[in-house]
């Protein structure tokens, strides 16, 4: 067989059964292998639209996400998504067609240099040389990227090498020394950890997307402990959202609750997150009271990079909790959950009503028709942030958003990668009208697949987060973000590409709406009109600390004490 041929065959042995892509030049013997595979190939209409729904299948499904492109730009395409994969530590394999051997260097047609353009957003990559090296770089780049902290592996496969004949084996053995990661937490670190919560007298648990696999061992030791948990916007889910001992995201926009509670808490117990400058503010500032931080994490570099560790647990999240839940004991927080509930009473997250239709409403109604039984998806922005705040998902891999790298766009890709993961649910992307543009065009893979699901677009017609930030700390001065005046009608858009599309603009009529989206046979594009000043509260400014958060637009109240 030829080098593509075995290249297909090594991805079926590691149990690939969909691959997104888009084909080219020097991916095309791999292309033409493909059609006698029993793979499915999904044919996106962008490159970056087909790694970032690897990267939805693969967060949706907990499985590998693959993608394929062709060299030069179309490698260059999947940059943006590998950069997104990276920050969000998510599983994903990228296979790019290179030019021959021979013109590697010589600036030959469609020639770059993908493996050096990458090597600092993925795990690790590869540039075949040798024909009979495919099966064994194939299963090292799954096995690389699934294990350990999860995150992509990029695999370069120049023409020549794909046509070549191949005499190898399929059958190798792995073969990393280097590569070890430790997934069993140390007995004596899991011991001082319970001793300092044991001890606490007003402890949290801080949970990020690293504990998605491990939600019911998190569970199990929330309620035996009776901790207060607290989900980052990568760990909504992990824990559910209706859950009396929640007690929302932090950071930024996250709930006064649990913002507070970690501005007062004295022991931290922080599972599977990277202290995101978004959850933290000033580091200085952060978490002034608590003498002890535990920090749970398999990545050991993410210990201590950020903030100080006082009980490093070097591990698995699942693992870990398992472990620590047989030595957990019920707290005595009683003193403590009166603090909190005061709180979170009297802070809860809400908006003011206003004549016109609003983001929150939106969401809001449609969490309240589905249940919150849906896979949520969103692009980057004010939505984004709306539906983390209006959304509160209960299942673990169920809020699929761009987190570290903040990338626009991601909403309807990461829709259809968590469709083909998950088919039999309901999957809505809620997206913004900026954010949306950015790749509209896979309404056509859309079609071209009758994937069901629901896209709601709220259009306030601006750039709406750029547009906060200059109202709040640039007086006002909105500068390149007024869309409204070039907007396409987005239902209409919808319609030429064969999908329903529907339009909103009044508040009479967003229950009638949301129940035409989700009744509808088939996928629907709906632009719910909004108010195009609303901004995201509360907020802690950029560089501030919980003390400094504002609940409302300081126009319109005051600001919040921590």
């Amino acid at each position: 067989m030829k080098g593509a041929e075995a290249l297909l065959k090594a991805l079926e042995r590691e149990g690939v059964e969909v691959i997104f892509g888009h084909p080219g030049g020097a991916i095309m013997p791999t292309y033409d292998a493909l059609y006698d595979s029993r793979i499915r190939h999904i044919l996106v209409r962008h490159e970056q639209g087909g790694v970032h729904a690897a990267t939805a299948y693969a967060r949706a499904s907990g499985r590998v996400g693959v993608v394929m492109a062709t060299s030069g730009p179309g490698a260059l395409n999947l940059v943006t998504g590998l950069a997104d994969a990276y920050m969000d530590s998510t599983p994903v394999v990228a296979i790019t067609g290179n030019v021959p051997r021979a013109l590697i260097g010589t600036d030959a047609f469609q020639e770059a240099d993908v493996t050096g353009v990458t090597m600092p957003i993925t795990k690790h990559n590869y540039l075949v040389q040798d024909v009979n090296d495919l099966p064994r770089v194939v299963k090292e780049a799954f096995h690389i990227a699934a294990t350990g902290r999860p995150g992509p592996v990029l695999i370069d496969v120049p023409k020549d090498v794909q046509l070549a004949e191949f005499t190898g084996d399929f059958d190798v053995e792995l073969d990393l020394p280097g590569y070890k990661p430790t997934t069993k937490g140390h007995p004596k670190q899991i011991e001082r950890a319970l001793d300092a919560l044991e001890k606490a007298e007003r402890p949290i648990l801080m949970v990020g997307g690293g504990a998605q696999h491990a939600h019911a061992e998190l569970l199990a030791f929330a309620e035996k402990t009776g901790l207060p948990v607290i989900t980052t916007l990568m760990g909504l889910g992990a824990f559910p959202g209706n859950h009396p001992l929640w007690l929302g995201m932090p950071g930024m926009h996250g709930t006064v609750a649990a913002n507070r509670a970690i501005h007062h808490a004295d022991v931290i117990l922080a599972i599977g997150l990277r202290f995101d400058d978004r959850v933290t503010g000033k580091v200085s500032r952060f978490a002034p009271h608590a003498h002890t931080i535990i920090h749970v994490d398999i990545d050991p570099a993410e210990i201590g990079k950020v903030v100080r560790t006082h009980v490093p647990i070097v591990g698995d999240a699942r693992l870990v909790l398992k472990e620590m839940l047989k030595g957990a004991k019920p707290l005595k927080l009683a003193g403590w959950w009166r603090e909190l509930e005061e709180w979170r009473t009297r802070y809860p997250l809400r908006w003011k009503p206003k004549p016109h239709l609003q983001s929150q409403e939106v969401i809001r109604a449609f969490f309240e028709a589905t249940g919150g039984n849906a896979i949520v998806t969103t692009g980057v922005g004010q939505h984004q942030m709306f539906a983390a705040q209006f959304f509160p998902v209960t299942r673990p891999r169920s809020f699929i958003t761009s987190g570290g790298l903040g990338t626009m766009g991601v909403g309807l890709p990461f829709a259809i990668g968590a469709k083909f993961a998950r088919p039999d649910e309901l999957v809505i992307d809620f997206d913004g009208d900026g954010s949306f543009q950015m790749t509209l065009q896979e309404l056509a893979t859309v079609v071209k697949y009758g994937l069901d699901v629901k896209v709601v677009i709220l259009n306030n017609g601006y750039l709406g987060m750029v547009r906060q930030w200059q109202d709040l700390f640039h007086a006002k001065r909105y500068s390149e973000v007024y869309l409204a005046d070039s907007n396409p009608d987005f239902a209409r858009l919808a319609e030429a590409y064969g999908i329903r599309g529907i339009k909103v603009e009044r508040k009479e009529d967003l229950r009638k709406g949301v129940e035409a989206v989700l009744n509808a046979d088939g996928p629907v594009v709906a632009e719910f009109k909004v108010y195009h000043e609303e901004g995201v509260f509360p907020m802690i400014p950029a560089g501030g600390a919980a003390e400094d958060m504002i609940l409302e637009h300081p126009e319109e109240k005051a600001e919040v004490e921590a």
